[in-house]
C-alpha cells in the first residue's frame, strides 16, 4: 500500500498564494490519477482538482475554477496544487488522494494525512 505525505499548507492573507505539494512512495505513481480534496471545520470533505496519470487532463471543482492549478511529476512521485487569490472560504485541511485508476473521474481510494491551508481576511 503506497502512503502519501502532504506538505506546504500555511497561514496566508486573503489574495495571497500557497503551493502544497505531495509526495508518493511506492513505485506505481505514474500508473494513476491524482487529486486532491478539502474539508473545512464542521463540513464534508469536497473534491478541489484530479489529473490523470500522464497530467494530459485535469479537473476542477467551480470553487476552485481560474485560481487552482494542479500539476504532477511523475520522475519525482510528485504532485501540487498551485493556489492563487485565495479567499477565506479556502480555509481547510487539504488532502491528495490516489485513484483508482489512470483516469482522474474513477474513485479515490489512498488519501493521505492532510496539510492545513488558513486564509485570513
Amino acid at each position: 500500500q503506497p502512503q502519501l505525505s502532504e506538505s506546504g499548507g500555511g497561514l496566508v492573507q486573503s489574495g495571497g498564494s500557497l503551493r502544497p505539494s505531495c509526495a508518493h512512495s511506492g513505485r506505481t505513481f505514474g500508473s494513476y490519477a491524482m487529486g486532491w480534496f478539502r474539508q473545512a471545520p464542521g463540513k464534508e470533505r469536497e473534491f478541489v482538482a484530479a489529473i490523470n496519470w500522464r497530467g494530459a487532463s485535469t479537473y476542477y471543482a467551480d470553487s476552485v475554477r481560474g485560481r487552482f492549478t494542479i500539476s504532477r511529476d511523475n520522475a519525482k512521485s510528485m504532485v501540487y496544487l498551485q493556489m492563487n487569490s485565495l479567499k477565506p472560504e479556502d480555509t481547510a485541511i487539504y488532502s491528495c488522494a490516489r485513484g483508482s485508476t489512470a483516469y482522474g473521474t474513477d474513485p479515490f481510494l489512498v488519501w493521505g494525512q492532510g496539510t492545513q491551508v488558513t486564509v485570513s481576511s
